[in-house]
This record gives C-alpha cells, structure tokens and sequence, in this order.
C-alpha cells in the first residue's frame, strides 16, 4: 500500500487510541465499577472497567485478523474480560490496561504503517463478517471509537473533566 495512506490511517487510528488512554486517565475511582448499561449476558459487562478490557481486546484481536494462534497478554484471556468463562474476581488495575493499551497502539502501528496492498486485500472471516483486512482495521477503529466515547459521556456526566480531544496521534488539540 501507498506509505502516504499507511501513515494517514495510522495517525487517525493512533489518535482513537490516544483518546481512549486520555479516558482511561480521566476516569475517578468512583466510575470503575460503574454500569453504563444492562447487558442481557450479565451485569457485570456493562461495568467501566469491562468495557476498557473488552475494547482492548477486540483491538488486538481485530490486528490479528484471521492469526489462529492469536493470543491476549497475560493477565487478559479469550474475551479480556472472562477467566474461564467468567469475569475475574477483581477488575482488572488501571497499570494492567495500560499496558494492554501500550501493546495495542504499538501493534498497531507497526501493522498499518507496514500494510500491504495484498494484506489490505485479505478476507477475514469471523462469525459476525467477512472484510478485507483493510476494511477490517477501520472497523476496528471505529469500535475503539464508540467505547471511548460512551465512556467520556459518563465521565462528562459525572462531573469529572472530559478527556482531551486528539487530532492525530501523539497531539491534543
């Protein structure tokens, strides 16, 4: 792929990891275990501290694409937020995230900015859809997207500082 468009989609998609680590930061103590929905599976996974665990790993997982030997970091397992098909016993610490957070932005960066035309091409197949690996990461994008920003509005909301906007990563506004 064109290195123009490889660096492009990376600064956008850097700076949606940017913002979720900004709300990551911004979030009190007091919103961790909060709920910001009713999940028919359970309570517990519309709590903060799930919904950071479950975005983070969807990242990683999304820039494996179709690797079957694909594997969280420890301490997140299969989903990040299950532990033998249910959720630690403690939320997972800010330091855990942040590190799961460190080692999704920069595979991230090392996956778009090396991109070929034939990876961007490759079909991925999962039970919900089939993109090209291309299509596949802006997806991927707009998931990190979605979760920083349900969980910014409850900060917002809160009465806490809102997390800074970022143009393009490693920059705020």
């Amino acid at each position: 792929m064109d290195n123009f468009l490889n660096d492009l989609i990376w600064r956008q998609f850097g700076a949606a990891i940017d913002m979720l680590e900004n709300t990551l930061h911004a979030c009190p103590d007091s919103l961790w275990d909060e709920h910001l929905w009713h999940d028919p599976d359970g309570p517990e996974y519309g709590k903060v501290w799930v919904i950071f665990s479950h975005t983070l790993y969807y990242l990683d997982r999304y820039l494996s694409g179709n690797d079957p030997d694909f594997a969280a970091p420890p301490p997140f397992t299969r989903d990040a937020t299950k532990i033998d098909g249910v959720l630690p016993h403690q939320p997972y610490t800010r330091a855990e995230l942040q590190g799961y957070l460190d080692h999704c932005r920069a595979k991230c960066e090392a996956t778009l900015t090396a991109m070929t035309g034939e990876r961007a091409r490759e079909r991925q197949v999962f039970r919900w859809m089939e993109p090209s690996f291309a299509e596949l990461q802006l997806y991927n994008m707009r998931h990190v997207q979605e979760h920083t920003a349900q969980i910014s509005l409850l900060i917002g909301r809160s009465g806490a500082g809102a997390p800074d906007w970022v143009s393009r990563v490693g920059e705020g506004t």
